[in-house]
């Protein structure tokens, strides 16, 4: 059995709770890993997010090279809207952009607000005392202090 004398680093305070403490404890535990298995979902949301934004750069960027070839190479240039191709791949790395900034600010938003739940749930002591790691995926993206 645990001790039930008074908080510790590790266990939540059991003191003048009315649970069997070992559930309690176990739950706690349960709840501190169901946070870093939401961080963990998040950080895949934000690479996924990435890829996409990056293909989408990528396939603008290569339609509007196709298209500037096709120019040099001398083919038929009326059957191409040039502005139309132009349009488009601006478009999609417009897009692409977009999708990569509003992706980062929704997981930082989303990783603020988690946090402080988990700080929340600390200070209550109803989960173990731990560090919430930061997301190893946005380490890249954001600016050190």
């Amino acid at each position: 059995m645990h001790d039930i004398r008074g908080p510790t680093r590790e266990e939540p305070n059991l003191q003048g709770r009315n649970v069997d403490d070992l559930s309690f404890v176990l739950s706690s535990r349960r709840t501190g890993l169901s946070f870093q298995r939401t961080r963990m979902s998040t950080d895949r949301t934000l690479m996924s997010i990435v890829r996409t934004a990056l293909s989408l750069i990528g396939f603008g960027f290569t339609v509007f090279q196709f298209l500037h070839y096709l120019q040099q190479s001398g083919s038929d240039a009326r059957t191409i809207r040039v502005a139309a191709v132009r349009n488009f791949s601006v478009a999609l790395v417009a897009l692409g952009v977009l999708l990569l900034v509003l992706g980062i600010l929704g997981h930082v938003r989303f990783m603020l607000g988690l946090r402080r739940q988990h700080q929340e749930l600390e200070h209550d002591r109803l989960i173990p005392i731990d560090q919430m790691p930061h997301s190893p995926t946005l380490a890249v993206v954001r600016p050190r202090h």
